[in-house]
């Protein structure tokens, strides 16, 4: 029951990671506050959520300062305060250097870079002053320790992430406010999972199956993330267990970015 009594707020929590990581938490007693740009898929997300009195929904553009400011000011009045922040709203962009257009490369960076930064910025007093240790968890990526080719934008404002995680641990520690980021590959079941899948068919002219079996067979534990798997990294940093833990940046990868085969091994 690590979430129990928790007072969280979620960006990107409609759809993806943020509603999987929601749905765990209200599951285990937590107030959840989930704030995404599209109020459509929001109100969704609302109707199927189990203990809705529990859930406090928020239009939010995490790069508007004043929609972050007001996101917060809403959970210190609905809730009574905040202890808990999981910053999951990302986008993704493809395109070779030559044609990156620069609102392109803004719209990514400023989603998936800034956002995290204004949202810390604005919840960091109540974390600091919750009475509980306060928590932080950003969403990175696996494209936030490795260059990729076509999505440059991204691995730029991942790896941001990753630093930004780093300072913010650095200067909440005083604060017992623990500041960690989970870095997975490829998750083919949200939805920019599904973007980055359509991505490859369109490149390659490969079906679904044969990619996502080459993307499984390329992992070293032979298969592919799961929404589970981002789900239970995140709740083990809300955790006590994870208590003197912060400034990680967790890869969540089946061993990728860790191991290099060796020809004659098994695989």
């Amino acid at each position: 029951m690590q979430g129990a009594g928790r007072r969280v707020l979620i960006t990107g929590g409609a759809s993806g990671f943020g509603l999987a990581i929601a749905r765990t938490l209200l599951d285990q007693q937590a107030r959840v506050a989930i704030g995404d740009i599209d109020s459509e898929r929001l109100e969704e997300a609302v109707r199927n959520l189990d203990n809705a009195d529990d859930v406090l929904p928020l239009k939010l553009d995490v790069t508007s300062p004043v929609s972050v400011k007001a996101a917060v000011a809403a959970c210190q009045e609905t809730f009574g305060g905040l202890d808990t922040l999981i910053n999951s709203a990302g986008v993704i962009h493809f395109a070779p250097l030559a044609e990156i257009r620069e609102a392109d490369w803004d719209r990514v960076v400023d989603v998936d870079l800034k956002g995290p930064f204004l949202c810390s910025q604005a919840a960091a007093p109540l974390l600091c002053e919750s009475g509980r240790r306060g928590r932080i968890v950003n969403i990175g990526s696996d494209a936030a320790k490795v260059g990729c080719p076509m999505i440059l934008s991204y691995c730029a404002a991942k790896f941001g992430v990753v630093g930004l995680t780093k300072a913010l641990a650095a200067e909440l520690a005083p604060y017992e406010v623990t500041v960690n980021c989970v870095c997975p590959v490829g998750v083919s079941t949200t939805g920019m999972g599904h973007t980055v899948l359509d991505w490859k068919i369109g490149a390659t002219g490969q079906k679904t199956d044969e990619i996502l079996a080459e993307t499984a067979a390329g992992i070293p534990l032979k298969r592919n993330a799961t929404v589970a798997d981002v789900v239970n990294a995140v709740m083990f940093f809300l955790s006590d267990a994870s208590a003197f833990l912060t400034g990680v940046a967790l890869d969540i990868d089946g061993g990728l970015l860790s191991t290099m085969p060796i020809p004659g091994a098994k695989e």
